[in-house]
């Protein structure tokens, strides 16, 4: 009887490593392609090549805050992935796109108009002030690469 209930206990315990296993295995392959999705790699996303900028310390303390609230749909340095557009491209020169477009943004999110990413949900996380060294980010980043103020239309 004793030795009947310690074979049905080591097999429960080898099910149970074995469902270990397994769920180690499935979250491996979610966290693969979670990985994939979010760097852009084999989408047909747009992206650009950017050139790292050497940053001001608002900018610096702006690039930690859009690491932690934008760089998952917008690409690290702003570069763009399958699930968001490029900030560091022309269409987003401060003549095009003011300062203001990226509180609105933030603040009550944006339909697409531009790229065919769909609409930008709200970001009530980020606050006023981070949206400043945000933007701080951005536009040197887009100052290093060429992108500068064009008046709109022109």
């Amino acid at each position: 009887m004793k030795q009947r209930k310690q074979r049905r206990r080591m097999k429960k315990r080898q099910r149970m490593a074995m469902l270990a296993v397994i769920a180690w295995i499935v979250f491996g392959a979610v966290a693969a392609l979670v990985y994939v999705a979010l760097s852009g790699e084999g989408d047909d996303g747009v992206t650009v090549e950017v050139i790292a900028a050497e940053l001001s310390e608002e900018a610096i303390q702006g690039e930690a805050l859009f690491k932690a609230n934008c760089q998952a749909c917008h690409g690290v340095n702003a570069a763009g992935t399958k699930l968001g557009p490029p900030l560091i491209h022309d269409i987003y020169n401060p003549g095009h796109h003011s300062d203001k477009a990226f509180y609105l943004a933030a603040q009550i999110g944006v339909r697409a108009h531009h790229w065919p990413y769909g609409d930008m949900p709200p970001q009530p996380q980020v606050k006023e002030a981070e949206v400043a060294l945000i933007v701080r980010f951005i536009r040197e980043m887009q100052e290093a690469n060429g992108i500068v103020y064009k008046r709109y239309g022109g």
